[in-house]
């Protein structure tokens, strides 16, 4: 056996895992036909980077994933660390970075995880699965990957769960970090390398870590503003749902209508509480003179979805604390 590290792999579906007659087809395809044993199959290089154990978890489309996955996915991965030295998670792109985020600020390890997906079928002509599936396996057995949290490897780059999101619906490069631009690189000649670290709290570091899996998972939409964006939808959550937190993913700099702005001093009154975001995509949402009396949370640059996250998690520590 080569001295390489124990790295345990664990097989979600998406994009990545799908399979489609035609190579050229890239849009119409089947989630879930590739399982983890034709990944390695496929990838005979990787016994050189690692001794691999897998385990096939659930095999759907990212978009069936949900908070009860990944507190399932938490569990698993801390259990496997005790004994391994690194994971390698394969998933559905169109919601990766929000599975990245949430174990990035739940999982209670220093060891190296890394997710990974495919803007292209496993089938498809020149499909990018294939060397994402290597690269993160070599950042995986990267000793300068421990300590960084989670993070996502996809079209030679490295990210921090933190920072990255998807920006484009098909293209190889979709996934980026606006405002801090990726941590590392793996090099043509398959180095890994290594830039610069994320700063914010995260694994080991992370209030959230020891959050245990809820018999209730709280209740936190994400309501979207637009021009003409009126009370309805907010007022309507208010009273028909069991409403724990509400996201705003503002206009701009993390604005709403003021048909919204009287919609969330309702939801407020009731002492829910309520993060402001942008849908811009980049740039920090501050706090602002004109919502002072509203008491509005605000999370820097992070997007509604990982805001979401966020507020779930901070409101999961808050009722485990009491």
């Amino acid at each position: 056996m080569l001295d390489v590290p124990n790295i345990t792999f664990f097989a979600l579906g998406g994009t990545v895992s799908a399979h489609h007659p035609d190579r050229l087809e890239l849009c119409d395809y089947r989630s879930g036909y590739y399982r983890a044993t034709d990944f390695l199959e496929a990838l005979p290089e990787l016994t050189t980077v690692a001794n691999i154990d897998w385990v096939q978890l659930h095999n759907v489309t990212s978009t069936a994933i949900d908070t009860a996955h990944w507190f399932d996915l938490k569990e698993r991965i801390e259990q496997c660390l005790l004994q391994q030295d690194a994971v390698v998670i394969s998933q559905g792109t169109n919601t990766l970075e929000e599975t990245a985020y949430f174990l990035h600020l739940t999982l209670n390890t220093s060891k190296p995880v890394i997710i990974t997906g495919a803007q292209k079928p496993f089938s498809a002509l020149g499909s990018d699965a294939y060397f994402n599936l290597l690269n993160s396996f070599q950042v995986a057995a990267c000793p300068q990957a421990a300590g960084q949290g989670v993070l996502v490897v996809m079209n030679n780059k490295i990210y921090s769960a933190q920072d990255v999101s998807k920006t484009h619906t098909y293209h190889v490069e979709s996934f980026q970090a606006a405002n801090t631009g990726p941590v590392g690189r793996i090099e043509a000649n398959h180095q890994v390398h290594f830039m610069h670290s994320s700063l914010s709290a995260h694994t080991l570091n992370s209030p959230f870590r020891t959050i245990t899996t809820p018999a209730r998972i709280p209740y936190v939409p994400i309501i979207y503003s637009h021009a003409g964006a009126d009370h309805q939808l907010l007022e309507a959550l208010l009273a028909q749902t069991q409403l724990d937190g509400v996201v705003i993913a503002g206009t701009g700099a993390g604005r709403c209508s003021p048909a919204e702005e009287q919609a969330v001093a309702k939801v407020r009154a009731r002492g829910i509480p309520v993060v402001m975001s942008s849908r811009v995509g980049a740039g920090a949402v501050l706090p602002i003179e004109c919502y002072r009396d509203l008491g509005l949370l605000t999370l820097g640059d992070l997007p509604p979805q990982k805001a979401r996250i966020w507020l779930l998690l901070h409101l999961l520590s808050q009722a485990q604390a009491a």
